[in-house]
């Protein structure tokens, strides 16, 4: 947490968008880009807190069962999803690759009707005198 809260200070001060660091140990002196040092503030602070952190880039194309253990599924079954339309997918040979982007849209919007469907639950529950509101 101290390296998350010196970055974050050293932030908020820079005006630069490459600024120059150095590294105390060796006396290097580079440019870093100012959004990696808001990225590694990020991640610092994740960190600190006992959160793991995964950095993917945005288009990055992902095997069937690397995109199944981000969803929480089987291989098999993100197959089906693949197939059903549900998840674009392009396939290389045998082989089909989905968007890590693609995949992060189907988790949120799995969230999101997951959601929907517990609140229309909790209302039936409450409306048939299950539990108190």
């Amino acid at each position: 947490m101290e390296s998350y809260n010196t970055l974050a200070s050293v932030l908020d001060r820079l005006r630069e968008d490459n600024p120059e660091i150095e590294i105390e140990e060796t006396k290097d002196r580079i440019r870093v880009p100012l959004e990696a040092l808001k990225l590694l503030a990020k991640i610092l602070e994740a960190t600190s807190k006992g959160k793991l952190v995964s950095i993917v880039p945005v288009a990055t194309e992902m095997t069937t069962q690397a995109a199944a253990d981000l969803i929480g599924c089987s291989r098999p079954h993100l197959v089906k999803l693949l197939e059903e339309g549900q998840i674009p997918y392009t396939k290389i040979g045998r082989h089909r690759r989905v968007k890590f982007e693609d995949v992060m849209t189907f988790k949120k919007r799995m969230k999101a009707e997951q959601e929907k469907l517990i609140i229309e639950i909790m209302n039936a529950d409450e409306e048939s005198g299950l539990y108190d509101t």
